[in-house]
């Protein structure tokens, strides 16, 4: 047998298959009319012709490759590859990745509750969350792992380490800890279980594990920042504002800096707890109805108080759209940098029976004013993408200065002191600059609108869109 030939047996069993796609595919499509007929066949002679190739370059991978390659393997790298080459934000989720990309929308988790980071070499606690496994055996910030049931965990990165750690809920892991400060050891053990990972904090954290919420406490300036949009965000907000409001805050400094956007169902639920009316985000696509999101009447934050909203260059997609929407409602000033410009929508689209998924761009979103926001590979810095921040409060960081506010951001998680956030502010110029506006008598000329509906509002869920149903998949920003 030559190089080029393929048991005909072979390449006509796949090519059965092929039809048989195809002829699902055909039938799903709307029928042309009949001027339109003649394109329609040369199409279909067109996608017939598309999938033989693809069954011949299948079977040659298939006997010719030097060694065996899994099919399955062979399937999903196909898959991946037409993807990866539509643009960066469509994927292949197989299914091995498609647990834990849920656990990534719900920002759920099995495990005990820290998260760890390298320090000089060594596997640091960077969070230990309250009210987790890790939590009530006393394992703390700052606290060093060792050995992770019977294994030492010496050169692996925190990915790796985290894997050894996940495991089936309610079994029992052990782990080496050494406290901070000290050069004993113990073995602690711990059981898994179902960790919610919140997507909202405050400064940092306070001897009782609990966050602080006001940067200054005598002119009571708040601060709140989203770590990302989940399908909690939204209620932990509400939990959040309720205790700002507890503490008497008269401004407030939301800080969506290097959020990288998550549901845009989450964000429009967000944006509404500042909105009293108006449109929120619009969508548009080739094969998806055009759709908006309207605020509803009721909010939960006084349209007296003033709002200043932390933005950076790695704040996008469903951030975008929130700081864009209280941009354009004059309801918010944005201080800090451009945002990255990530103004198109992936709708998660279940297959292979659920077991697989592929998130697919199927529209782009424009915000109030009507401007798409998306940063195309031919956009020049001159041109109008991303979120901007007023002009007047412009605060750019070299990469120098980006790279300390990250090592600085990474810290703020542990526990802190009143002289901890001193430090913290001081260090942080765009929240330093949040903060000099909060106190000015520019914060007191925020628009000032009717508070007579103000309270804690219910928002009313969007009209349903069949490209987003539940049941077909979900928007992921």
């Amino acid at each position: 047998m030559t190089g080029s030939e393929v048991p005909v047996n072979r390449v006509y069993s796949w090519m059965l298959c092929l039809a048989a796609c195809l002829a699902g595919f055909l039938l799903a499509r709307q029928l042309p009319a009949r001027d339109e007929q003649t394109a329609a066949v040369d199409r279909t002679r067109e996608d017939f012709e598309l999938m033989r190739l693809f069954a011949e370059a299948y079977e040659q991978i298939d006997m010719r490759y030097v060694k065996d390659v899994e099919r399955r393997k062979l399937l999903d790298n196909a898959i991946r590859g037409m993807l990866t080459g539509l643009d960066p934000y469509s994927s292949w989720i197989p299914r091995e990745d498609l647990p834990r990309f849920e656990q990534f929308l719900d920002q759920e988790f099995i495990g005990v509750g820290i998260q760890v980071h390298l320090v000089n070499g060594r596997s640091e606690i960077l969070t230990s969350l309250p009210e987790t496994p890790a939590w009530r055996a006393g394992i703390r910030t700052g606290d060093v792992l060792l050995e992770v049931d019977g294994k030492t965990i010496n050169g692996l990165s925190p990915t790796d380490i985290g894997k050894l750690i996940a495991g089936p809920m309610g079994r029992p892991v052990s782990l080496q800890i050494r406290k901070a400060g000290t050069e004993s050891s113990e073995t602690i053990q711990l059981v898994r279980d179902k960790i919610q990972v919140p997507t909202v904090s405050g400064v940092v954290r306070n001897n009782d594990a609990q966050w602080t919420w006001l940067l200054n406490s005598e002119q009571g300036v708040g601060y709140i920042r989203l770590t990302h949009f989940s399908r909690n965000t939204a209620d932990e907000l509400k939990t959040a504002l309720e205790r700002l409001t507890e503490l008497n805050a008269r401004s407030l400094v939301l800080d969506l800096r290097s959020n990288p956007g998550g549901l845009i169902e989450s964000a429009v639920d967000v944006a509404d707890l500042f909105l009293d009316s108006g449109r929120i985000v619009s969508m548009q696509g080739r094969a998806v109805k055009e759709r908006s999101w309207q605020a509803t009447p009721g909010t939960m934050v006084p349209a007296t108080m003033p709002i200043a909203i932390l933005i950076n260059r790695q704040s996008a997609s469903a951030s975008e759209i929130l700081a864009a929407a209280l941009q354009d409602h004059q309801r918010a000033v944005l201080i800090g940098e451009r945002t990255f410009g990530k103004g198109s929508v992936q709708n998660v689209i279940k297959m292979d029976a659920g077991k697989s998924a592929m998130k697919l761009t199927t529209a782009g979103y424009l915000r109030p004013c009507g401007v798409n926001i998306h940063r195309f590979p031919d956009s020049r810095p001159e041109d109008d993408w991303g979120v901007r921040p007023d002009p007047e409060y412009l605060v750019d960081l070299t990469k120098e200065q980006f790279s300390e506010w990250q090592k600085l951001r990474e810290s703020a998680s542990g526990i802190g002191t009143p002289e901890t956030l001193s430090s913290a502010i001081a260090a942080d110029l765009q929240l330093k600059r949040a903060i000099e506006w909060a106190l000015s008598p520019e914060a007191e000329k925020s628009p000032e609108k009717s508070t007579e509906k103000t309270g804690e509002k219910t928002a009313e869920k969007p009209p349903e869109n069949p490209a987003q149903n539940p049941a077909e998949g979900k928007s992921e920003r």
